[in-house]
């Protein structure tokens, strides 16, 4: 009679610990002076540093069905900064600074290798942050997941002076929007860029595509950029409003959630041309205009809301941290029933 044991029932406590011994060194890059304690305790420990009234903020998230592509691709070492990007930018809208981030991965079955490469992208991304990586859980959900497959999420945790949070009461008319150029799709809208490329056009991940300059796979894994520690240091040096992390929804429907009522955010398409990859998409999937901008970034990852005598200031910063950034409209008073967010103009070339 065969002994009954957890490993017979698909999970591996010895291949969960050979896990942390091989992305602990990744993990152990990504700290801060504030974290108590190592690897291995039942709770992260983080000392909150001096301050006069502090804010925490919090953000969850997870990076959608780009996990699709990275395992049809078998490369798992990028996946972790998008995780991080998703859940820091979040935080920075409101001028918080990331603290720390504790990451989920569930699993179909343990592969230590490949655990150690996602945890392994995660440091990378916390490192970007500014952030520790302050803990995490690796979940075996045999008979529920593929062997093959897997999921993470994270929370990030940030604090800010509430003297110096920011929101949509501090938008005023005649305010600048400063964008920040993405790296091309990020996290967002990869159900429609995959069901257009992949399955309706059929287009392999490890075909090279003349106009991309690479692979279709090495394109959409191209890691979200992130922008913490840009977003911070403006708001160190110039009057910021607010900012705008443009995720799911695209750059409209993002926007307005930090412009008030009683103003309107005029964007100029002429401003900026889209990446490639987004004119791939519009065009092999003959995708309208409207609902390109309603599902990916188009090209524009963060928004920054500055005052007017702040815009040169805003832009040199930027650029000296070797961003793409431009003006990408203003803000004024509304004009009876108008939305909040305008869209004129046309993309050049698009």
């Amino acid at each position: 009679m065969s002994e009954n044991t957890y490993a017979a029932a698909g999970v591996s406590i010895g291949e969960g610990d050979r896990a942390v011994s091989l992305f602990a060194p990744h993990a152990k890059r990504a700290t801060r002076p504030e974290v108590m304690g190592g690897l291995g305790g039942f709770a992260g420990l983080f000392k909150l540093g001096e301050y006069k009234e502090p804010i925490l903020a919090a953000g969850s998230d997870g990076v959608g069905t780009k996990l699709a592509v990275a395992q049809a691709m078998d490369k798992h070492d990028t996946i972790g900064i998008d995780l991080v990007a998703m859940c820091v930018d979040d935080l920075v809208v409101c001028g918080a600074e990331p603290l720390f981030l504790q990451d989920y991965i569930a699993v179909g079955k343990v592969v230590p290798e490949k655990i150690a490469e996602v945890v392994k992208g995660i440091a990378e991304g916390c490192v970007q942050a500014g952030c520790a990586l302050l803990g995490g859980e690796t979940a075996e959900h045999p008979g529920v997941m593929g062997a093959d497959e897997y999921d993470v999420s994270a929370t990030a945790v940030g604090v800010v002076e509430a003297a110096d949070l920011l929101g949509p009461d501090k938008v005023r008319s005649g305010d600048v929007l400063i964008a920040m150029g993405s790296s091309g799709l990020h996290s967002n809208g990869y159900s429609l860029a995959r069901y257009i490329l992949l399955e309706q056009a059929g287009l392999p991940l490890d075909g090279y595509v003349e106009e991309l300059g690479r692979t279709l796979g090495e394109e959409m894994l191209e890691p979200t950029r992130i922008y913490a520690k840009d977003c911070l240091a403006l708001t160190a040096e110039c009057g910021v409003s607010t900012f705008c992390h443009v995720t799911g929804g695209g750059l409209a429907g993002n926007l307005e959630r930090v412009i008030p009522e009683s103003l309107v955010a005029q964007v100029n398409r002429s401003s900026w041309k889209p990446g490639q990859i987004f004119k791939t998409i519009s065009s092999v999937g003959k995708v309208k205009l409207s609902e390109m901008e309603k599902t990916f970034n188009m090209g524009v990852g963060m928004i920054a809301i500055v005052s007017p005598e702040d815009r040169d200031r805003a832009l040199a910063m930027l650029t000296a941290r070797h961003l793409d950034a431009w003006e990408l409209g203003t803000v004024r008073e509304a004009e009876g029933e108008e939305p909040r967010v305008i869209m004129q103009g046309e993309h050049a070339n698009f």
